[in-house]
């Protein structure tokens, strides 16, 4: 597995992780963020450019879509991140608004969350595994 997939795998999912558990603890506040976010369309803008930066950086180092889950779901990762952006530059705070509505985020909303956990849990064990797996192989080796 290649450097970058472990480092990757390693920030995508320490981020997923450790911006998961606060939102479950905070629903409501969660939600009414989000719509009003919606509602403030400069700032969507901006957050659509980090998200198609993120995206993007993710995607022209990183668009592997053989070798294991763990490349694969850092490509996809990467690939949603793109479309959000694009999504989140293009759409208009209504039709995020009823986007919102059609995924039934609020009802939903511990389900989003533990997906996002989920991916996040995976990917981090995916990226600190190698490390131990390297550490006992070179053990192994030398004889310690």
């Amino acid at each position: 597995m290649s450097p970058l997939t472990t480092f990757l795998g390693r920030l995508i999912g320490l981020f997923l992780i450790l911006v998961a558990l606060p939102l479950v603890t905070h629903r409501h506040a969660t939600v009414e963020t989000l719509t009003a976010l919606a509602h403030n369309p400069p700032l969507l803008f901006i957050l659509g450019m980090v998200f198609l930066a993120a995206g993007l950086a993710i995607v022209l180092t990183h668009n592997i879509w053989s070798g294991g889950a763990l490349p694969v779901l850092v490509t996809l990762v990467g690939w949603v991140t793109v479309i959000r952006g694009v999504l989140l530059l293009s759409l208009s705070p209504e039709t995020l608004l009823g986007l919102l509505g059609t995924i039934h985020f609020a009802e939903f909303f511990y389900l989003y969350v533990f997906i996002s956990l989920a991916i996040g849990a995976y990917l981090t064990y995916g990226g600190f595994k190698p490390l131990r797996y390297l550490e006992k192989s070179a053990e192994h080796s030398t004889g310690f």
